[in-house]
């Protein structure tokens, strides 16, 4: 999460869970004299024009139909910000938010090597320039000095322009050669959930809004050295990135307008549970082979009909790529040469 400005990680600067403690959430009770009170505050945003793109997406399969939905309070640990962190539906959805005080963030209890990841999100609505919601994957923790990444981060906008999307993939500490690209999105991401995925295997990493690919990052040749290989913990977060996020710092965060609440459910982690300090598992999914996340033929290619979305999705709403940035690169990556 670190370009020319950028942040290391989306718990900022870099928090291992240890300096939180980890510590666990506080179960499924929530109070209702909470609850209201956070039903006004996301109700009365400031009025904002967005300038979203309106395009009517293309059809294509929903893999996120596919698997079940964890529990948030059984599947995560809260990392930081506790006390910014509120559960509904007995734990099946949360509420995480950023105030002056302090961001909030959620950790998987377990440790992913390969898989589908998925959460159905609804960004807050108003003003948000600065603010950075994340849905992550990372084993900085574990290795500190080398650690992988893969990154989807919406970034929060102004009066003229909407929230946006963008990607990150780190391998082996590369973390001085960000591999961004980013998006416009064609919906508005504040009036109700939308899905934002990633499938990571052996054969490729794939990020998808609302089941449309959006970027395919191949496991092959130029691309192997840059492909993240140790098992990571998914993460869930919410923080200031008031240094880089919107316009390049150019907008803070103005926290007249906190606190900022962003909502996860359908919650989705299908992949190979492991040790990272221990030699990555070998294993597909105990489940049909067309559902395999891992190896199943849904997940390790791209089908035409996900091909022509995937397109579809550049050529409309992708406004920056890192392989383009001459500016920014003197020698390109060797995988945009």
């Amino acid at each position: 999460m670190q370009a020319a400005a950028y942040i290391n990680s989306p718990t900022p600067p870099f928090q291992s869970a240890s300096a939180h403690s980890m510590a666990p959430l506080l179960g499924k009770t929530l109070a209702l004299s909470w609850a209201l009170p956070m039903m006004m505050i996301l109700s009365m945003a400031p009025s904002v024009s967005s300038r979203t793109r309106r395009y009517t997406a293309p059809t294509v399969s929903r893999l996120t139909d596919l698997f079940p939905h964890l529990s948030i309070d059984q599947a995560f640990n809260s990392s930081f910000g506790s006390s910014n962190i509120q559960l509904m539906g007995n734990g099946s959805a949360a509420y995480l938010s950023l105030s002056k005080s302090s961001g909030s963030g959620l950790a998987s209890r377990n440790k992913y090597y390969y898989g589908f990841f998925s959460a159905a999100i609804k960004l807050p609505a108003g003003l948000s320039s600065g603010v950075v919601v994340a849905f992550y994957m990372s084993n900085g923790e574990t290795f500190p000095h080398n650690h992988d990444e893969i990154d989807i981060e919406l970034l929060g906008h102004d009066q003229r322009n909407g929230w946006v999307l963008q990607t990150n993939i780190y391998a082996n500490g590369s973390v001085s050669t960000g591999r961004e690209e980013k998006f416009y999105l064609w919906f508005d991401p504040t009036q109700q959930q939308h899905y934002y995925s990633i499938i990571w295997n052996s054969h490729h990493i794939v990020f998808l809004v609302d089941n449309i690919p959006v970027r395919e990052f191949p496991r092959s040749g130029a691309f192997s050295p840059a492909y993240p290989s140790k098992p990571m913990s998914l993460y869930a977060t919410i923080w200031d990135g008031s240094e880089w996020a919107t316009h390049g710092g150019k907008y803070p965060v103005n926290y007249k307008y906190a606190p900022f609440v962003v909502s996860f459910s359908q919650v989705e982690a299908a992949g190979c549970i492991s040790d990272p300090r221990q030699p990555p598992p070998t294993c597909t999914m105990k489940s049909s082979v067309s559902t395999d996340p891992v190896q199943g033929q849904d997940f390790t290619a791209l089908s035409n009909q996900q091909q022509s979305a995937m397109a579809w999705a550049r050529s409309k709403l992708m406004f920056y790529s890192y392989c383009k940035d001459t500016s920014r690169f003197k020698v390109m990556p060797a995988e945009c040469r």
